[in-house]
This record gives structure tokens, sequence and C-alpha cells, in this order.
């Protein structure tokens, strides 16, 4: 794991405090390695857009609602991409029976880890159900933009990405979502992704902070 990915982790997952202004040198000695390359992964992360700079050191960027809704659009666009495409891979009989299966454990886990109230399992096998889509779907450059774009969600939406109030609506959205993947419907797979990441969006981005300036 380089550098860059070590510090994108602490970011993502919340193990550095976002409230405080990160310095190299904490970051480094956190670390265990020099200033030098925690200032190129810093660099890195602003161009992705987690940390933004601020005099020596940078803060976690947590978008504000508007921004966060335009991310999501993003998300919705490139997921409804990826679903289709994965139908379409599937009506051409190219996804073995135990790939199917594999999202449907996916599913089941993201479910059973938010029912638990295990909210850190659930955001993590949530996403993982969503990449594996994109991965599946074998187009590199879309599933790198949507690890950026959870990237984002999760730094500005940690606490909301499992909301209580649609556990039961993320669990069936995955289930038609799949249904159509399995069914060879293109469209139909678009359509339930799109409509299911804009779901999410309409909650999250009601209570997402503003972003510090």
């Amino acid at each position: 794991m380089t550098i860059s990915d070590s510090l994108r982790e602490l970011v993502v997952t919340g193990a550095l405090d976002g409230a405080d202004r990160l310095s190299e040198s904490a970051i480094a000695a956190r670390l265990g390695v020099s200033r030098t390359p925690v200032r190129e992964a810093l660099q890195r992360l602003e161009s992705e857009g987690l940390v933004f700079a601020q005099g020596r050191g940078v803060r976690i960027r947590r978008r504000s609602p508007a921004e966060l809704r335009d991310v999501y659009e993003a998300r919705a666009a490139l997921d409804g991409f990826a679903a289709a495409r994965l139908a379409e891979r599937q009506r051409a009989g190219r996804l073995a029976p135990a790939t199917l299966a594999e999202l449907d454990e996916l599913a089941e886990q993201t479910d059973a880890a938010t029912r638990s109230g295990d909210l850190a399992v659930a955001t993590a096998r949530n996403r993982r159900f969503h990449e594996r889509i994109a991965e599946l779907a074998g187009n590199p450059v879309i599933t790198l933009a949507l690890r950026r774009y959870w990237d984002q969600i999760q730094v500005s939406t940690r606490a909301e990405l499992a909301a209580p109030a649609r556990v039961r609506a993320v669990q069936d959205e995955h289930a038609g979502l799949l249904a159509a993947i399995r069914s060879g419907e293109p469209e139909r797979a678009a359509t339930l992704a799109q409509a299911h990441a804009l779901a999410t969006a309409a909650i999250t981005t009601t209570t997402a902070p503003e972003e510090h300036a």
C-alpha cells in the first residue's frame, strides 16, 4: 500500500479528525515516514477532492449539500452505465452463475450488517456491492471514477450512508437491480441503479455539513 493509499484510508474511514487541521509533520509521524512523501500524498488527495490546503497543512473537505448532490448525480449516471453493461453481459451469456451469487451475497451482507446496527461494516459492504458491479462491467475508467465519488461521499456523509429509514428500501432496491441484471435487461438495470443512488442522495444531502472554507 502506498503512502497515498494509507492516507486516503485514514481520511475516508474517519480515522483522522475532520475538525482539525492536519499537518504534514503529524501525519508523517503517524505513518512513520518522512514529510516529502506525505506532502506528495496530500497533493494527490487534494486533486481527488478529499482535502484542501490551509496554512502549512490541510483540512478534510466535506461537501455542502449542493456539492454533494452533484457528486451523487455523477455517481448515479456511472452506476446506471455499469449496471446496463453488466446486464448486457448477462444477456450475452458472459456472466458465470458464481458472479451473480457473489453480488447476491454482498447485498445480503449489507442488509444483515445494517439490521444488526454495525454501520461501519454495512457501509463497507454496500460500497463493495456497487463497486463490484462496476468492476464486472469491465470499464476500469468508470470504476476508478466511481471509487473517487464514493470516497467523497463517505467523507461527507459517513453517518448517513446507512440511514435507518431506508433499511428495507435499500434491500428492495438492491434486489430489484440484481433481478434486472440477472434477467439481462440493460435499460431497466440502468434506471434502477440511477434511481437507487438518487434516492439515497435525497436523504443524505439534506443533512450534509457545509464545506469548510
